[in-house]
C-alpha cells in the first residue's frame, strides 16, 4: 500500500498486485458463494485489469494469462461512457480525481486533469475493443438517467437471476483451472 501512496509502482507490479487481490478474492469469497449456489455479482472483474494493463504499454497476452485462472461469467455488462461524463462524475464525487485514475504515471498530459481526460479515453477504446472481442453486453449510460440505465440493468441481469441453477463445482477450483492447461503444466 504504501508503494502505490507513494506512486512508485510499476505497470507489471501494479497488475501483479491486482491479480492478487483478484485471486485472494476469488478463493475467499466468489468461489465460496458459487458453491453454495449464491449469484456473484462483481464490479470490475478481470477486463478492468486487462484495459489497465494494455493502455500503460503492457503485454495484452502477459495480462490475459496472468488471470487465467479466473472463471469465465455469465454475462458482463460494459455500461459505456465518454469522458466528459467520466469527469463530470469523478469532479463532482468524494474522492476527485485519483493518481492512478488519471494515468499520471504515464506523464501524458501537463495536469492531473488533462491526463486523466487523455487516460480515460485511452481506456474507454480499449474497453470498445473488449466489448466486441468478448461480447459484452453494453448498456449505453451518457445522457441517461440513473432509472433509466437502472431499468437497463434490471432487464438483463433478471433472467440469469431467476434461471435454475446447476453449479458444476468441479469448474469453481482453481486449481484444476490451471492445471487444464496445457501450458501451465510446461511451465511449473
Amino acid at each position: 500500500m504504501l508503494a502505490k501512496e507513494g506512486n512508485t509502482l510499476t505497470r507489471d507490479t501494479f497488475s501483479l498486485l491486482y491479480a492478487t487481490d483478484f485471486a485472494d478474492r476469488l478463493e475467499s469469497q466468489i468461489i465460496p458463494a458459487l458453491r453454495s449456489g449464491f449469484i456473484v455479482l462483481s464490479d470490475r472483474y478481470v477486463y478492468t485489469a486487462f484495459a489497465r494493463h494494455i493502455v500503460r504499454g503492457g503485454s495484452r497476452e502477459w495480462v490475459r494469462d496472468m488471470f487465467g485462472f479466473a472463471i469465465i461469467p455469465d454475462i458482463v455488462l460494459y455500461l459505456r461512457t465518454d469522458v466528459p461524463a467520466l469527469v463530470n462524475r469523478v469532479i463532482g464525487g468524494a474522492k476527485g480525481m485519483d493518481y492512478w485514475e488519471a494515468g499520471m504515471d504515464m506523464h501524458l498530459g501537463p495536469d492531473l486533469y488533462d491526463s486523466f481526460c487523455i487516460y480515460q479515453d485511452r481506456l474507454i477504446a480499449e474497453y470498445e475493443s473488449m466489448a466486441k472481442e468478448f461480447k459484452f453486453e453494453v448498456i449505453e449510460t451518457v445522457n441517461q438517467s440513473i432509472e433509466l440505465i437502472q431499468e437497463d440493468l434490471r432487464s438483463r441481469i433478471e433472467p440469469l437471476v431467476k434461471r435454475p441453477r446447476k453449479v458444476d463445482v468441479s469448474l469453481l477450483d482453481t486449481k484444476s483451472l490451471m492445471d487444464s492447461k496445457p501450458e501451465a503444466k510446461r511451465e511449473r
